[in-house]
């Protein structure tokens, strides 16, 4: 029986998990990565905050809830790193919405922020977390940048001029427990 390098008996057999992996042409080429896959031996991380914490930025939730194309277009603009402009996006996400079709709009942008920071999918896939609980996952989202060093109001370039200049926004201490 023919052996491939996983050793399941056929050559470019599809792996257990259903979905066929890359085979290199080269001998030696590492495997391609997917977008929004962690890389093999790493564990995806975790969001910051989770999906269902919108008291820990009320601000941010009562804009989302009453006009959600503003938080779409402020995380458009960092996810897609310029390159979709705050005030495009959300225009963009205000005419699908009146169609029903934001939340597939909105899991595109969250499957490539997942991508870029190796989070984990959950609680369930993205498009799922979009269609049930759109607001909420926008809010998630803005909290992930947010928590990531990102002032969601001044857009991409200012964001990398500040980076660049080497200003950090001070980390918001919320009210807990304490002493």
């Amino acid at each position: 029986m023919y052996q491939n390098h996983h050793g399941d008996g056929y050559p470019g057999s599809i792996p257990a998990t259903g979905v066929p992996e890359y085979i290199p042409k080269q001998p030696n080429a590492p495997p391609l990565r997917s977008p929004g896959r962690v890389a093999p031996g790493r564990a995806p991380a975790r969001w910051s905050t989770g999906l269902c914490h919108c008291c820990d930025d009320p601000g941010n939730c009562l804009i989302t809830w009453f006009c959600p194309c503003i938080t779409f277009g402020q995380i458009a603009e960092i996810v897609s790193k310029g390159s979709s402009p705050c005030a495009e996006s959300g225009t963009k996400y205000a005419l699908l919405l009146l169609t029903g079709f934001a939340c597939l709009y909105s899991c595109f942008y969250r499957s490539k922020l997942r991508g870029q920071y190796d989070l984990e999918e959950s609680p369930c896939v993205d498009c799922l977390v979009h269609f049930c609980c759109e607001t909420c996952a926008l809010c998630q989202e803005y909290r992930e940048l947010h928590s990531r060093g990102f002032d969601m109001g001044i857009g991409w370039e200012a964001n990398m001029d500040r980076q660049q200049r080497g200003v950090t926004v001070a980390p918001i201490i919320t009210s807990g427990m304490r002493r």
